[in-house]
């Protein structure tokens, strides 16, 4: 009588270039970092960040906060050894695997040395992998349906979501009322209220005027998600 639960999967996050992404979007970029940093752990997702540019701005003081596992290899000088590791000492390895690792349960950095992959090994490896199609099932990306959300709200308007939650609440919508809710003027409310429109959650203007009869439930979970689905079924 026990109900079976779906087991999760663990996944693994790579990102290869750090300073990349903060030079282009720092503040969003660490809020977002930081966040998944602390709730990771507590869902079977793995984190690795890589970057060989160890300056302030793109290894910050709260990135390194909440990434108290790090790794430094052979760096410039002794500042760059701080920004990574809290101390000295990676400035004196050797390079070609030589490294530094550090984490909460060490007494300090402990010293390790990388093993060596070359690019034979890497060759076959991979065609292990193509000759064994059917043994493996790839698991399907868990976060596909978040991407496509944030760019339908960069193609149509970030408060969209907002009003759609807005709009499961009320029986009727209206431009004003999206404008004093949502704070924005009355141009970008009407733009708001003609996507809500146009994904089928409010009346036609012709039918219901300047206020709107909504046609989304309340108990829906995740409006926006559906539409995406229903949109992306509709091309296929």
């Amino acid at each position: 009588g026990h109900k079976t639960l779906k087991k999760l999967p663990y996944i693994a996050v790579f990102i290869d270039e750090l300073a990349d992404l903060m030079h282009i979007y720092p503040g969003d970029v660490e809020r977002t970092l930081c966040r998944l940093a602390q709730m990771a752990r507590a869902t079977g997702i793995h984190l690795v960040v890589a970057t060989q540019r160890p300056s302030t701005d793109v290894i910050t003081g709260l990135i390194k906060a909440n990434f108290p596992a790090r790794l430094s290899f052979s760096v410039a000088s002794g500042i760059d050894s701080r920004v990574i590791l809290d101390t000295v000492g990676a400035e004196q390895l050797l390079g070609k695997g030589d490294s530094l690792f550090l984490s909460s349960d060490a007494g300090g950095a402990v010293r390790n040395q990388g093993v060596f992959v070359s690019d034979s090994e890497v060759e076959r490896i991979a065609k292990f992998w193509r000759n064994h199609p059917d043994e493996y099932e790839p698991i399907p990306c868990p976060w596909d349906s978040l991407i496509a959300k944030h760019a339908l709200l960069d193609e149509t308007d970030t408060l969209l979501e907002s009003a759609i939650e807005l709009a499961q609440k009320q029986d009727f919508l209206s431009t004003s009322f999206l404008q004093r809710r949502l704070r924005v003027g009355y141009p970008r409310a009407a733009r708001i209220m003609e996507h809500l429109f146009e994904m089928g959650l409010v009346e036609d203007p012709k039918t219901g005027g300047k206020t709107r009869k909504t046609y989304v439930d309340e108990s829906e979970e995740d409006p926006l998600s559906r539409i995406i689905e229903e949109r992306d079924e509709g091309e296929e």
